[in-house]
């Protein structure tokens, strides 16, 4: 079902510098400051496209998105970004610690092309609904550069890791670029040109459903580039990381709630409402949520006074903490409407309980304290065609912006 191919993709020379100073997390995941100390690093640091800086007198010929084109179009006319000369796919791996356990673990991908596939096809499956703005934002930076920068984070089961075998055997040399990130995630890409491994590759996920993890947005405005220019034969495609959701570094963290501005919010009420076990600390929380319970839903409550509580009931088939927290908690007991969720008023998506913990006792009302989502759940969701809330699932970490980049000429 999954057709993957190899690419010829353009990627940072020698000229341009080191690569830690030239790529960049997802531009979805960069804020003002993150984008401010991209820009310092190097005048060829990838945020000058992805999330360019907006300036006041900017007009139809002059924006964000024109200038991106032209640094693209300058960067590979001066060999800043040179194109592949072998299709080749690339093995990816990440090493990271996990917050909150401080476990070390490795997650193995590779980098390749695969059709663009409608959702009613059967082969691509979503876990999340989309908004239409960062749709809009993506497809004029598409359209001026006719380029993808970033990979779709795609999940495929193998249970037998026939596939990572090949990468491993693919990464047992100096790898071409290796990158420490602002997380200290380690970043290693190597390229496999290897006829023969490419086809196995193929041929393994040849029969593969394909599970987007992250980039819903990136991959529904690539569906639409493609549908508004059916003579592009490069648009049929793009870039993906693919990530055996059997691997043993792959992590969900969970997205904690943070809530503020909450008229007449009566802390001692609602505790008195939900009931449920106190709880004296963090730690404890901690100690509570390492001991797997996927019988019972489970959510940490936190108020401004540092009072703490444990929500637990029994789990119905199929329910998931997170539309439990938002039907139940957050809508049918505060009053907040799923619109107001949407456009994010009074809440905060916080990663790390101790983070979480710190916004209540610096001001914030309420921390709604959740344990991950699995992947068998994300799966069990989107293989039936249904879609979770937003900010449901946290995959840690994020995929570096630049390694490969894909251009649309043909």
């Amino acid at each position: 079902m999954a057709r993957i191919f190899p690419f010829q993709p353009y990627r940072y020379s020698a000229k341009a510098g080191a690569a830690e100073n030239l790529v960049t997390q997802p531009y979805d995941k960069i804020s003002a400051a993150m984008q401010a100390r991209y820009l310092s690093l190097s005048p060829y640091n990838l945020v000058r496209i992805v999330l360019g800086e907006k300036r006041a007198f900017d007009t139809d010929r002059d924006n964000v998105y024109t200038r991106a084109a032209a640094c693209l179009n300058a960067w590979m006319a001066n060999g800043i970004l040179e194109h592949e000369k072998t299709p080749s796919l690339y093995a990816y791996y990440q090493q990271f610690t996990i917050p909150d356990t401080g476990q070390k673990v490795e997650r193995k991908s590779f980098i390749g092309l695969s059709a663009l596939e409608d959702y009613s096809a059967g082969v691509v499956y979503r876990h999340e609904q989309t908004l239409s703005g960062p749709k809009k934002d993506r497809m004029e930076l598409l359209r001026h550069t006719h380029a993808h920068f970033e990979q779709i984070f795609m999940l495929y089961d193998d249970p037998r890791l026939a596939v990572d075998k090949i990468l491993d055997q693919a990464s047992s040399s100096s790898a071409d670029i290796e990158v420490k990130d602002e997380y200290d995630a380690i970043h290693r890409l190597w390229k496999i040109s290897d006829a023969a491994a490419i086809a196995g590759i193929q041929e393994l996920m040849a029969d593969k459903k394909l599970l987007i993890a992250d980039g819903h947005h990136r991959y529904e405005t690539a569906l639409a580039f493609r549908n508004e220019n059916p003579d592009l034969r490069d648009a049929r495609r793009m870039t993906m990381a693919f990530v055996n959701m059997h691997s043993p570094g792959l992590e969900i963290l969970a997205t904690h709630r943070v809530l503020s501005g909450l008229a007449g919010f009566d802390a001692p009420a609602f505790l008195q409402k939900i009931g449920g076990r106190r709880i004296e600390s963090i730690d404890e929380l901690r100690q509570v949520f390492a001991r797997a319970a996927p019988g019972k839903i489970r959510i940490g409550i936190v108020t401004r006074s540092g009072e703490m509580r444990l929500f637990e009931r029994d789990r119905k088939p199929g329910e998931l903490d997170v539309k439990v927290l938002h039907q139940e908690l957050l809508g049918g007991m505060l009053g907040i409407s799923e619109e107001a969720v949407r456009e994010e008023k009074h809440i905060e998506y916080v990663r790390g309980l101790d983070a979480a913990y710190g916004k209540v006792r610096e001001g914030a009302e309420i921390a709604f304290l959740l344990e991950p989502t699995t992947i068998q759940q994300v799966a069990d969701v989107a293989f039936s065609g249904g879609v979770m809330p937003q900010k449901s699932t946290d995959f840690y970490p994020k995929l570096l912006s630049g390694l490969t980049i894909y251009k649309l000429e043909r």
